[in-house]
């Protein structure tokens, strides 16, 4: 029972990873004080020095933007199905606890996020069209198996660069930038709770930081590039991710700026990783169907939003259901998500690319038929099933993009 309850939480997260976790306000009240900018880029001292801040990160009392009053819950409910160790391994919730600051530290990267930028690090390594098997059984002239095994080593130490550093990166940053509502509404996080302290966390953020644009750098050697494609990608990846949680700016207050932050962090970004790293970002077309696909993961953002709108509200929070309603906000979803694949398979089959037109309608049809049967009739109360079930045909259209691109011959 205990293998069986694992794979179905691996399955789940496999297709629920695409999306943030909604945000918590159960009993939550807030009232906006006087505010001090918690991005000072230099720590300052107070009178009685012992400001605790670290670059560009403020300690907890310089960072205090909202007067926060609510009843917490008691506990993390741990799960009893036997996948509580697991699930503390993923960062999900129903988490068992642990003192072993390892196990703390990989939760804070929540590891069930990284499946979406791997898969994204693969589109765009096929999207090069320049990606070879190790031996492969479809293709009689890419069966050279050095090279195979020297692009396998190149796509891990990417999917390594986009998972475990950069999205544990902007996961562990997102969770400082959130500690004082942590500790009203999820008490028993490793931050607010104390499992970790602060400088531990700070450290954690600038050595995976680091690491990440040391690695990028590595690969942009190992390609050849003569400018550093990948550790540029890096570098702005890691500022949208910084902006997405961080004051002045916060982009996650803001419902359009957040929500296509998080469609390109998720799909553009790695996407172009995979290619810099095997090809060439020389044509607009591969930039523009990542840009289009990631207006789509803003709408699959949107799902997150519904179930958080009072808190939102109260909060100042500018989501789009607060500010279109949720019958607009779900019109807004569902029309984003299917307006940009149409465009995408209308692309492909306007360069010839019919039978992936095909492929990427066919994969459409069921993303409709799940938004007109769980999205649209209740987004709030069906939300994760619409996510798990609408999902998967998302990405796989993906997939079939990128393989298209990569087998279309742009000089003919």
């Amino acid at each position: 029972m205990k293998s069986v309850a694992a794979s179905s939480l691996l399955l789940i997260a496999g297709a629920s990873a695409f999306s943030t976790a909604p945000r918590s306000y159960a009993g939550l009240s807030a009232t906006v004080v006087s505010q001090k900018s918690s991005l000072s880029m230099l720590p300052t001292n107070n009178n009685n020095n012992e400001d605790r801040s670290f670059y560009p990160f403020p300690s907890t009392e310089s960072s205090s933007n909202f007067r926060l009053d609510a009843k917490p819950p008691k506990s993390n409910d741990e799960v009893t199905d036997g996948s509580a160790d697991l699930r503390q391994l993923l960062g999900v919730k129903g988490a068992a606890g642990t003192t072993d600051i390892w196990k703390i530290r990989l939760q804070l990267t929540k590891p069930v996020t990284w499946i979406p930028l791997v898969w994204g690090v693969m589109c765009g390594a096929a999207a090069s069209g320049n990606y070879h098997w190790i031996w492969n059984p479809f293709d009689p002239n890419d069966r050279d198996v050095m090279l195979g095994l020297e692009d396998a080593a190149k796509g891990f130490v990417a999917m390594i660069l986009a998972g475990p550093f950069l999205t544990g990166y902007t996961q562990t940053i997102n969770d400082w930038y959130d500690r004082e509502i942590d500790a009203i509404n999820e008490p028993y996080r490793p931050i607010p709770s104390g499992a970790i302290s602060e400088g531990q966390v700070i450290f954690q953020i600038w050595f995976l930081l680091l690491g990440g644009l040391g690695i990028a750098y590595g690969l942009d050697v190992w390609a050849g590039h003569e400018f550093p494609t990948v550790l540029a990608l890096s570098i702005f990846g890691s500022w949208v991710s910084y902006i997405y949680s961080a004051p002045p700016l916060k982009l996650k207050q803001n419902g359009w700026a957040g929500n296509y932050a998080l469609g390109c962090s998720y799909i553009s970004l790695p996407w172009w990783c995979g290619q810099a790293v095997f090809g060439q970002l020389d044509r607009p077309v591969y930039f523009i169907l990542p840009i289009l696909y990631s207006i789509a993961g803003l709408g699959i953002a949107i799902v997150n939003d519904f179930k958080s709108v009072e808190g939102d509200r109260q909060l100042g929070l500018n989501s789009l259901p607060v500010a279109f309603g949720i019958d607009g906000a779900k019109y807004i979803c569902a029309g984003s998500v299917t307006l940009t694949q149409l465009g995408v398979a209308a692309y492909l089959y306007s360069i010839g690319e019919s039978t992936y037109a095909a492929i990427l309608l066919g994969l459409l049809l069921p993303q409709v038929y799940f938004q007109a049967t769980l999205l649209l009739p209740d987004p709030v109360a069906n939300d994760v099933k619409y996510q798990a079930s609408s999902q998967p045909f998302f990405v796989f259209g993906i997939l079939a993009t990128a393989l298209c691109l990569g087998h279309h011959d742009f000089t003919a």
